[in-house]
């Protein structure tokens, strides 16, 4: 009978929060998503039965399916390999935050592995609360703020998914999570619903707003699951639309263009998580063997690689508390060891042959131009440039170089380093043979693809060259600078501050009407306090005038309500 890793990792984060011993829980920590990856590779050596397969369980009337093909397969992997590293990073960090990180694996593998919209949307809502948790316990004003709009944001995907999936049931009777049928509004009900979880432009804002505000091991676990549960979920649903081709076009360029204009390091990475995501989102749409082998291929590495540069980051605010490009610089004096790992993670999104990014992003690109989708392919190529320019060279450039120590650091926690060599030794791996073969082996479709063809290398490193010439001409501009970035998410800031300020006056009203209130029925109970026998016929004739009265307005109206 097969285990369900993520329902593993659920039941078995729940003793974080309570062990006694602090080793233990640190223990038990360590080894669930390890239990997991051990579930899947007996999975995929067939011990469990031959892949693909389905298993039903009846639950509140319903039938609930749990899918396992090469799909769902290639995500549960890459979830659970890079869980083992983020725990190890994250092992100082609290037992509650070890609870919500696990919570949010657990149920980002219930996502990939559900076979029903049902359990599905459960498992998705519950990866946003898990997820929340990671943010807000940074327990900041800005983090407070920031999980309160990330928690408005999934709230309405989630609505618009909920009521696509209760229309779509209702006029195709089917509850299987399968390639969707074009029914009318549904279809694009829930295709919204995936479209926030995967940052679409103008619906991504809720990412570079949120991510950088989380812990610093929580913001780590933030870049694995959300994004890459999205793009899984089109690739099962909506794979071939043509929207999400152009969608994710755009979207690789729009967050290059935002990630050059930030001085925020971990700001600048979350816009592009937005860039990357947009290579996924514009395979899906593509739709070919090759698109889709791209895009989940991609969402492979850029788990590793975007963790890893997310821990880099990280490391850097543990030590130091910043992490300003104008507030940072000259720190290799201090932390040469977290440069180096963090440029492995630079070179793998930058598609530097030898490493990661290489033997997956080009995919995409490629598929692109055999299908002759000139503009498509013009907007991915260009989105690399900008890649390698702020994340490869913008950024360490202007922390670990460009001027003299302002501030003294160190190297952080012997575990943060050992999470960091452990997604740099699989960045190199999986960049490199046998590991890109492993990683093909995985994909949804045959791969007939080389990525060590002469010629993509020497296009590639072509590309990568003449963008370093170009950033060295132009470093000092390149410079941080304190500035405000304006994006998408400005106008619904504006609509909710005047919102939140007319809900305020009308609880200020409300305070003051229920003073007012409460004034009069102390009066009334002064009155009422009067002895009888000292009131005056006058005074008694007039309160019970007053009584009946109002029973008989009452009685009235009752009857003509009847």
């Amino acid at each position: 009978m097969w285990v369900h890793p993520g329902v593993v990792i659920l039941l078995g984060s729940l003793p974080l929060t309570f062990l006694k011993f602090r080793r233990v829980e640190q223990i038990l920590f360590l080894s669930l998503p390890v239990v997991s990856l051990l579930i899947l590779i007996l999975t995929s050596l067939g011990y469990f039965g031959d892949v693909p397969f389905e298993l039903k369980a009846e639950f509140l009337d319903y039938e609930v399916f749990v899918r396992v093909d090469k799909l769902s397969l290639v995500f549960a992997y890459v979830f659970s390999i890079a869980a083992i590293a983020m725990n190890v990073y994250a092992l100082h960090s609290s037992r509650f935050e070890h609870f919500s990180a696990m919570v949010y694996v657990g149920s980002a593998l219930g996502v990939v592995f559900a076979g029903d919209l049902f359990s599905f949307y459960i498992f998705w809502e519950l990866m946003a609360v898990g997820s929340l948790f990671l943010i807000w316990m940074r327990r900041t004003k800005k983090a407070e703020e920031a999980g309160f709009r990330y928690a408005l944001w999934h709230l309405v995907g989630g609505l618009f998914l909920l009521a696509g999936i209760v229309l779509y049931v209702q006029q195709t009777g089917n509850l299987k999570f399968v390639s969707f049928e074009k029914v009318g509004l549904a279809y694009y009900l829930i295709l919204i619903g995936f479209i926030v979880n995967a940052a679409v432009p103008p619906l991504h804002a809720w990412l570079p707003d949120a991510y950088p505000e989380a812990t610093v091991t929580g913001a780590v676990y933030l870049t694995a699951f959300t994004t890459k549960s999205a793009v899984y979920a089109l690739a099962r649903g909506f794979a071939g639309e043509e929207l999400l081709m152009w969608l994710g076009a755009v979207m690789a360029m729009y967050g290059v263009i935002f990630a050059v204009l930030e001085n925020d390091g971990r700001r600048l990475l979350a816009y592009h998580i937005v860039s990357q995501v947009g290579y996924m989102v514009a395979g899906v749409g593509i739709g070919t063997a090759m698109a889709i082998n791209g895009a989940c291929s991609h969402a492979f590495t850029h788990i590793l690689y975007k963790a890893l540069l997310f821990m880099g980051v990280g490391a850097v605010i543990e030590v130091t508390g910043r992490s300003k490009f104008t507030e940072l610089g000259g720190l290799y004096r201090y932390m040469p060891i977290t440069f180096y790992l963090y440029m492995v993670g630079a070179f793998s999104i930058s598609a530097f042959p030898l490493f990661s990014g290489f033997v997956s992003k080009n995919m995409t690109v490629y598929a692109s131009a055999e299908e002759n989708l000139v503009l498509v392919w013009f907007l991915l190529e260009g989105a690399s440039v900008g890649t390698f320019l702020h994340t490869g060279l913008k950024l360490p450039w202007n922390v670990w170089f460009s001027r003299e120590p302002v501030i003294e650091a160190r190297e952080p926690p012997k575990n943060m380093l050992a999470g960091m060599i452990i997604l740099a030794a699989l960045n190199v791996f999986f960049g490199t043979y046998p590991g890109y073969e492993i990683l093909y082996s995985l994909l949804p479709y045959p791969v007939e693809y080389n990525p060590y063809d002469p010629a993509k290398v020497i296009s590639m490193s072509q590309l990568l060259l003449f963008t370093f010439f170009g950033f060295w001409v132009m470093r000092e501009k390149l410079r941080g600078e304190e500035k405000i970035v304006l994006d998408t998410d400005w106008l619904p800031r504006i609509v909710g501050d005047r919102f939140i300020y007319f809900c305020l006056k009308f609880t200020e009203f409300s305070k003051e009407l229920d003073r007012r209130v409460l004034e009069a029925a102390g009066k009334l109970k002064a009155i009422a306090r009067v002895k009888i026998r000292e009131l005056t016929p006058g005074y008694s004739l007039i309160v019970v005038c007053v009584i009946f009265a109002t029973y008989l307005m009452l009685f009235i109206l009752a009857i003509e309500l009847t």
